[in-house]
């Protein structure tokens, strides 16, 4: 009877350990999990930070950071080499003209004029494959990837769309919105930097 007992004790540790382990692997933040760790490009990723958009009481998207290694400061995620991702989960329906309207004012805000002209092409690239999309609905997952090889990569639900943006630099403007000195948001800043009490 003690041998089965114990037997139970140990099955039922084993379980809880299990399940402890699955709740740690990811984050989690107005609903919605955030994975640790990714793979994109042939490179590990990590989770940088989560934060979310909002706007008085009504929140947009959720989202994360995933580089190879961890940044607390703009100047240190922009300092981080290689494949990165920005990963969106919509929390309500947006038009796609909305959000190439924050694009190109985030974009603005935290560009100087030179580093601007140097891409503006390049944004009206970015800017016009967006507005084909049309609109975001409640639930859709966007990637705002970079890859060195290809540059800006936009992927919705799993589908890669349009063609890539080439450009370290374009890719850093476009994390300037989320994470620069004006960002669209300065509390979803702090979560994607890893200081969400700031």
């Amino acid at each position: 009877m003690t041998h089965r007992l114990i037997d139970s004790f140990k099955r039922v540790l084993l379980v809880s350990l299990l399940f402890a382990s699955c709740s740690v692997s990811a984050a989690k933040i107005a609903g919605e999990n955030f994975d640790d760790q990714i793979r994109l490009a042939d490179t590990d990723l990590v989770l940088n930070g989560v934060g979310v958009r909002a706007v008085l009481m009504f929140k947009g998207y959720a989202a994360g950071l995933y580089l190879k290694s961890k940044g607390s400061s703009l100047e240190q995620v922009l300092a981080v080499k290689g494949a990165k991702r920005i990963q969106m989960k919509l929390l309500l329906d947006v038009d796609a003209k909305e959000f190439v309207k924050a694009i190109d004012v985030g974009m603005r805000r935290n560009s100087t004029e030179a580093e601007h002209i140097a891409i503006k092409d390049r944004i009206a690239a970015f800017e016009h494959e967006v507005g084909l999309l049309g609109a975001f609905k409640k639930g859709d997952l966007i990637n705002l990837d970079f890859i060195p090889a290809q540059g800006l990569v936009v992927v919705l639900n799993g589908k890669t769309r349009g063609e890539p943006i080439p450009g370290e630099d374009m890719y850093a403007g476009v994390m300037k919105i989320f994470i620069g000195e004006l960002p669209v948001d300065k509390k979803l800043k702090a979560g994607l930097l890893g200081n969400p009490a700031l």
